[in-house]
């Protein structure tokens, strides 16, 4: 027995030695795993698991971003703003013909379209403008020529000289559904190219007197000045529209943004690059939209269309046999149901290719065929 307790005595001094070894040594041994409130000592951090460098978290739209990002470009332009004198001969006998003239600079966006070097881009970012710069994600830069402008439905096409250029791939516009998640990618303020994240707000805006042709996407995705002329893109980083304006009491983004939708800007960038312009159909009518009180007075049975108020005298509208009062209910098998879409629905019609139109004529059917003349270039009363 007192073997043991030797035993016993003798571990019991080595653990307690080696306790103050360890204590005086290590003491970090003793509290690894320990955290002990109020304590100044060391405590222990858990820190998840790292990915590899360059790793999108998951539900990242890095991917779209990579993907779009280097196909929209930022657009400088300057315009030079003459005093009143400039045209005086003395003025310019003394002072030369520079004289009395400041530079007024622009900021806006763009989308790199072909690897021709064609970039769409609004026509109030360009219109006007003396010189203009496009500058690219990767910092080249070249001077852009204007091929040409669509001012009725605020889009310009330019063209840059450059090889290897990243091109934007298009989407399906049509197939854009309310609640989608869309990037707004441009150059806003100037502070260098910026991608911002919403939703599809809603479809096929207008009457909101801010182009002749008006068909906006509308987002929520931060649209600021300077991002006009960029990219609306899908989560997949495919072109969806153009961003053009926005709604805002302040300057800035009140999140309601608008934007073109890609398969008009396609179409009017093709017409573009082989007409020099945009050619869109012509009928000769003034139209508006039906009321309650027109649909009394004249006997209107259609629920919807656009009711005629005027022909122009030898127009194809009038060598068809349409009059006023006339309610146009279909163009080329398409329904029209207020003016902004007869409008679009005529414009979309090629210039002397006969197309059937459905009226209402106090309450009868009537089916025609107007052959659409070229529309004429914009005036301050344009008739459609």
């Amino acid at each position: 027995m007192k073997r043991l307790w030797l035993l016993f005595a003798q571990t019991v001094t080595v653990l307690v030695a080696a306790y103050f070894v360890a204590l005086t040594l290590k003491p970090e041994w003793l509290d690894r795993g320990r955290v002990q409130p109020g304590s100044t000592g060391s405590i222990s951090i858990i820190e998840a698991p790292s990915a590899p460098p360059g790793t999108p978290a998951p539900g990242s739209l890095n991917g779209a971003v990579r993907k779009a990002a280097p196909a929209v470009v930022s657009i400088n332009t300057s315009t030079a703003v003459r005093g009143p004198l400039r045209n005086d001969p003395w003025f310019r006998f003394f002072f030369g013909d520079q004289a009395g003239q400041q530079q007024q600079s622009g900021l806006g966006s763009g989308v790199i379209m072909s690897p021709e070097g064609y970039v769409l881009t609004n026509n109030h970012v360009v219109e006007g403008a003396d010189q203009i710069e496009v500058v690219l994600q990767d910092a080249r830069r070249a001077t852009a020529k204007v091929i040409g402008t669509d001012p009725e439905s605020d889009l310009a096409v330019l063209k840059i000289d450059l090889d290897k250029l990243p091109v934007m791939a298009l989407g399906n516009s049509d197939q854009l559904l309310v609640g989608d998640q869309v990037l707004a990618i441009g150059n806003p303020f100037g502070v260098g190219q910026t991608v911002t994240s919403g939703i599809v707000s809603a479809l096929g805006r207008n009457q909101l007197g801010i182009n002749t042709f008006e068909n906006f996407i509308q987002t929520d995705a931060a649209i600021n000045p300077g991002n006009s002329g960029g990219a609306l893109t899908d989560i997949n980083g495919n072109l969806m529209g153009i961003n053009t304006a926005i709604y805002s009491r302040s300057g800035g983004s009140m999140g309601i943004g608008f934007a073109i939708p890609v398969s008009t800007a396609k179409q009017v960038m093709e017409s573009i690059v082989k007409n020099g312009q945009v050619v869109r159909g012509w009928i000769g009518v003034e139209a508006g939209e039906l009321t309650p009180e027109l649909v009394q007075t004249f006997g209107i049975k259609a629920a919807e269309g656009a009711i005629v108020t005027g022909v122009f005298n030898g127009g194809p509208a009038a060598s068809a046999g349409i009059r006023p009062g006339d309610v146009i209910t279909q163009v080329g098998g398409q329904p029209v149901r207020t003016v902004s879409e007869l409008l679009t629905r005529i414009a979309a019609l090629a210039p002397g290719e006969a197309a059937p139109f459905a009226l209402d004529r106090r309450g009868e059917p009537v089916q025609t065929s107007v052959t659409p003349a070229q529309r004429p270039r914009p005036r301050a009363q344009q008739q459609r």
